[in-house]
């Protein structure tokens, strides 16, 4: 498994274990990390890590890193991706200073369609956790790089415990290339027994494909 990213660095999981160890945190699917402890009362904040990793022009809107306080939407990143060099780099993160979610989970996964190519879709096509964690830190970067090749990318969000987490997806261009979104505003919900899953075909035609998301908890 690879270091995850955190504070603009690489941490190997060797350490990563060993500071879990030291501060008696659980691991469930994912490395841990120890930090300071926070304020107490501070809401659940989702994260989003989107970057280029060729063209910058296919990855747009807010690029980086995010994080949005719960119930508050994160701000929406575009996918655009099409003949151009490279892709967009995607992953999610969790930050739980007051462990509100202690149990919880989410993972994602990005895989081709049926019948469809699956080299739009980058590697690390099985599940990948969302680490949920003290400290603000991402999971495994899942790639888009959708273009005229057959098919699309399901992108497929599962979650466990006291969480729902809202996906809104809407395409500002030829909606073809966003398969079964919504209208702007309108969201799908993921929550236990409920997965939601958007499907990514982001080429040559006109416009992109709109995402941002909410977590909530109970």
């Amino acid at each position: 498994m690879r270091g995850l990213r955190t504070a603009g660095r690489r941490t190997s999981l060797a350490g990563v274990l060993a500071a879990a160890a030291f501060m008696g945190a659980g691991l469930s699917g994912t490395a841990a990390y120890a930090t300071e402890a926070a304020p107490r009362g501070v809401a659940p904040q989702l994260g989003i890590q989107f970057n280029p990793d060729g063209d910058a022009g296919q990855c747009g809107g807010r690029t980086g890193e995010q994080w949005a306080a719960s119930p508050d939407w994160t701000e929406a990143i575009r996918f655009d991706t099409d003949r151009r060099p490279g892709g967009c780099q995607l992953a999610f993160g969790v930050y739980d200073p007051d462990r509100a979610l202690a149990g919880a989970s989410i993972s994602y996964s990005l895989r081709p369609s049926a019948g469809g190519d699956a080299g739009q879709c980058g590697n690390y096509q099985g599940n990948n956790a969302v680490p949920i964690l003290p400290i603000q830190v991402f999971g495994q970067a899942v790639r888009v790089d959708t273009d005229g090749r057959p098919g699309w990318c399901d992108l497929t969000f599962t979650v466990t415990g006291n969480i729902v987490l809202d996906v809104q997806f809407f395409p500002d261009g030829d909606a073809g290339q966003c398969p079964d979104a919504l209208p702007e505003g309108q969201y799908r919900s993921a929550f236990v027994g409920t997965p939601v899953t958007v499907k990514i075909d982001a080429d040559n035609r006109s416009g992109g494909c709109q995402f941002l998301m909410r977590l909530r908890h109970f």
